[in-house]
């Protein structure tokens, strides 16, 4: 699609996070801005994959997959999850994992443990809609948000 397009659609500010799976005994991980809730009861999630991305097939026959919702900080991380092999990735991380085994990177805000439910295509991407079978979350600091193709972070006010 178009530039403008897809500038467009940067004007909607986006969480931003790290989503690990374990596929053939290798831990694979990369940056996504698509997360989202899906449902409380039962508790679902999804998230978005490019058609073409080099970690297609793990995701789609992994079985599941963790969201770490990334702090404000992590900026770095999520630049580090985009680009090179997936041992650079995860090089030098604390090893936390959840009991699937999967990785949930360090200091995150929140993390979602999920079970595959479904892959729905659609266009250029396939959807991920999952179950969550467990979860963490912080008490407090802010997330990383992406938006206008830059990181930053949000101003919070309370809501009536």
């Amino acid at each position: 699609m178009s530039r403008e397009l897809r500038d467009a659609f940067g004007c909607f500010a986006t969480g931003v996070a790290v989503v690990t799976t374990r596929y053939k005994d290798e831990d694979i991980g990369m940056t996504c801005s698509s997360f989202n809730s899906v449902s409380l009861d039962p508790a679902m999630a999804l998230w978005n994959i490019q058609k073409d991305a080099a970690s297609l097939e793990a995701f789609h026959k992994s079985g599941g997959y963790t969201i770490s919702v990334l702090s404000a900080s992590q900026g770095d991380l999520a630049m580090r999850f985009t680009q090179g092999e997936q041992a650079e990735r995860f090089a030098g991380l604390d090893d936390q994992r959840a009991a699937s085994g999967r990785v949930i990177m360090p200091d995150c805000i929140a993390w979602f443990d999920c079970d595959l439910h479904q892959i729905i295509e659609a266009g250029d991407h396939d959807i991920l809609l999952a179950n969550i079978k467990d979860y963490g979350c912080t008490k407090h600091g802010a997330g990383l948000i992406f938006e206008r193709s830059q990181f930053g972070s949000t101003q919070l006010s309370k809501v009536a």
